[in-house]
């Protein structure tokens, strides 16, 4: 049967297209997520557990600078004074099974934009189709360079602090493994969905809900949210904080010139149905 043209959809019409490309999406993220419980060993090992190691390449860079600077720091120490245990029956299941939905998730992202891509693109004009079509490498370029912030900084950076953080030497960190990769997991998506900014900002200008004009009036109070979230997902060090606002900080300021370009394109646009 031929597909309805999107302005003789009725509501329920557009529901049924909707959930068809969820059930794609569901299936793609249950597929890869899979793919990921099969190789766990492998992803525990060299990916979730690599931040416990001090030769994690963010521990020898920051340990390297602090030497250059004659500074004493944890990041030049043997290990990460730091026990994982499980104290759960079905403890090491459910964090295998929520790690390999989570991997899903971040390896078939790419599929997932382009499903959402194709449920709201027969909406869109043909000349918005033709130049939205990179809409799917960029968000997902930003969100992967996101998940390695996440990875690379937000992590390394918490768990060495926080391993490290003592109120008494009677007290050793027995850290229930749950916990731990609920760290590692917060500290990636919540990046890769904060680098998300600029293509939020785009939809948001299009639809007319922020301007330049409002991003640029609330700059300071952006400013003041940017780093009371850094003190939040990071170690409460100004350096730390500072290392994870510069990125966001740069992500508004390209947010604003995007909502430039967008608002610019529409009145050009209306300039020609005027005439």
């Amino acid at each position: 049967m031929a597909k309805k043209d999107v302005n003789e959809m009725s509501f329920l019409d557009h529901l049924e297209e909707l959930r068809w490309h969820l059930i794609r999406i569901v299936l793609a993220i249950v597929i890869v997520g899979s793919i990921a419980f099969i190789s766990s060993r492998f992803i525990f090992e060299e990916i979730i557990f690599a931040p416990l190691e001090m030769t994690f390449p963010t521990y020898d860079f920051l340990c390297k600078c602090a030497n250059f600077i004659n500074v004493e720091t944890t990041f030049c120490g043997e290990k990460i004074p730091l026990i994982l245990q499980n104290r759960t029956m079905a403890g090491q299941f459910s964090a295998d099974i929520w790690t390999a939905i989570l991997g899903g998730f971040i390896i078939s992202f790419p599929y997932v934009i382009f499903e959402l891509w194709r449920f709201i693109s027969p909406a869109m004009h043909a000349n918005e189709r033709k130049h939205s079509r990179g809409f799917i490498i960029i968000s997902s370029f930003l969100f992967f360079l996101g998940v390695l912030f996440g990875y690379y900084i937000i992590c390394p950076l918490s768990i060495n602090f926080l391993a490290n953080y003592s109120i008494s030497t009677k007290v050793d960190n027995q850290i229930d493994i749950s916990s731990y990769i609920g760290l590692v997991r917060a500290s990636v998506l919540a990046s890769g969905l904060v680098f998300e900014l600029p293509i939020i900002i785009y939809f948001l200008t299009k639809v007319g809900l922020v301007t330049p004009e409002f991003l640029k009036k609330y700059r300071k109070y952006a400013l003041v949210i940017v780093l009371i979230l850094s003190a939040i997902i990071t170690p409460p060090d100004i350096a730390s904080q500072v290392i994870v606002a510069i990125p966001i900080l740069i992500l508004y300021q390209i947010s604003i010139y995007i909502s430039k370009v967008v608002v610019k394109n529409q009145l050009k646009k209306e300039k020609k149905g005027m005439i």
